[in-house]
């Protein structure tokens, strides 16, 4: 099919900046990018990643009963019983890059 649509939209300079050039890194143009994107959102009939409000902060242990501290850390070991852990140094990157501790 010929590729004869076009689509303009209006971003961050630093955002676009940033993107592109991960984006030439992969040798990938950004109209492959977004093509790319709109394919996974037509398979996925919908966003090709999770969309959500209701993402959850580290919880401060100071500001839960002890109850709920207990709830915490069962789900925490459940977790570790079932195997959705992850290793050490990728949780650390991920609290860094997200909430800068």
């Amino acid at each position: 099919m010929a590729k004869t649509a076009n689509l303009y939209v209006r971003i961050e300079p630093e955002l676009k900046e940033q993107a592109e050039q991960i984006l030439n890194a992969l040798g990938l143009p950004p109209s492959s990018a977004i093509t790319m994107f709109y394919k996974q959102v037509v398979m996925q009939q919908g966003l090709p990643f999770d969309a959500r409000l209701n993402y959850r902060k580290p919880i401060d242990i100071s500001s839960i009963t002890k109850d709920e501290l207990n709830m915490e850390l069962e789900k925490g070991y459940q977790d570790a019983l079932e195997g959705r852990t992850k290793p050490i140094n990728e949780v650390f990157e991920s609290l860094d890059k997200e909430f800068g501790i």
